[in-house]
């Protein structure tokens, strides 16, 4: 369902840019609003959520799907760990689909997809891998990546039950808005995909907005 937010990006208490291909990890407060915006569009930033306090708990995509009873994300949405728990809240969307099944692009998988030629391509997975090798004061291994959120990702389930990758639905200027409903660690790879369309074969970077309110 799209929304719009009554926010005011000059109020938000940070800004931060992540780069095509780059990564951000950091801290989100119960009570703070987060918005991941597409700054040119179709971007695809791949996400991972943490409890700060226990890392062991975590988004689950399992849960999410089951609670709502509807595969796509979209403001209403609420996104739980794998404990049950109610991670965020969706609370405005202006792109209207968000995938939480494709999962995230990886060396592997580029392998398996496209060819061998591929598996050297910079993939989500490895920017994950960087972020918690260069910040382990937040307590992540590798144990701990598992099931992420596709912001903006256009991933329809076909009629067989098969997954495609599609052509993005988001735009420049588009946004997703999550309300913290626990202390947070999110973990995002603004995805450096060049092999499907999910951003047009041109990653280009977000935007990460955190409002105290």
């Amino acid at each position: 369902m799209l929304t719009t937010s009554t926010l005011e990006p000059g109020d938000a208490s940070s800004r931060t840019t992540i780069d095509a291909g780059d990564y951000f990890i950091g801290r989100v407060s119960a009570g703070q609003t987060m918005r991941i915006l597409d700054l040119e569009g179709n971007q695809a930033a791949d996400t991972l959520f943490y409890n700060a306090e226990q890392p062991a708990e975590r988004y689950s995509a399992t849960d999410t799907i089951r609670e709502q009873g509807k595969v796509y994300l979209t403001t209403g949405s609420g996104l739980r760990s794998n404990l049950g728990n109610t991670m965020l809240e969706i609370t405005a969307d202006t792109c209207g689909r968000h995938d939480t099944i494709g999962g995230a692009c990886a060396s592997e998988s580029n392998t398996v997809r496209y060819s061998l030629e591929k598996r050297c391509m910079h993939a989500c997975r490895d920017s994950w891998m960087l972020a918690i090798g260069e910040h382990p004061e937040y307590g992540i291994t590798k144990r701990d990546i598992t099931h992420n959120i596709n912001f903006f990702m256009n991933v329809p389930v076909t009629e067989a039950g098969g997954l495609s990758f599609e052509d993005g639905l988001s735009a420049p200027g588009k946004y997703v808005e999550m309300k913290a409903m626990m202390d947070l660690i999110v973990l995002i790879s603004n995805c450096p995909q060049l092999n499907n369309p999910c951003n047009g074969y041109n990653p280009t970077p977000v935007e990460l907005l955190v409002w105290d309110h």
